[in-house]
């Protein structure tokens, strides 16, 4: 009874083996170090370089990121990854709620300048929305 015991527990145990410390190099674990390091120079030529300056981080920054999203998932700007129109009415409906969210957890917090921006962008989205839903 006891050995089954020990048999059942050995059946479900695993073990790991991280070749990548082993002294031994495999052909096949060079070759896919090699695809890893490829896909990430595609990934890297898609960001922006070091020496761009990077946009300052603000509040208003934020929601204009925001409602870019909303205007490409509403199918009025290119996705700049497919570089097509595509609509995604019920995402963009989630990114649009997502900015009032932030309008009424704000409220009190906000300059004007930043109260404007806000009521303005959602003031558009809305509008760009029910016109695309139609």
């Amino acid at each position: 009874m006891v050995d089954e015991k020990r048999d059942q527990e050995q059946e479900k145990s695993f073990v790991v083996k991280d070749k990548r410390f082993s002294a031994k190099k495999e052909e096949k674990g060079e070759s896919q170090m090699k695809e890893v390091t490829k896909s990430e120079d595609v990934l890297r030529e898609g960001t922006p370089s070091e020496k761009e300056p990077l946009p300052e981080i603000d509040f208003n920054s934020f929601i204009f990121s925001l409602s870019t999203s909303a205007l490409i998932q509403l199918g009025k700007i290119e996705d700049p990854f497919t570089k097509t129109l595509v609509k995604n009415l019920p995402l963009a409906k989630q990114t649009i709620d997502l900015i009032g969210m932030l309008k009424e957890k704000t409220k009190g917090n906000l300059s004007p300048e930043e109260e404007k921006v806000i009521e303005y962008v959602l003031y558009d989205l809305r509008i760009q929305y029910v016109k695309t839903a139609e």
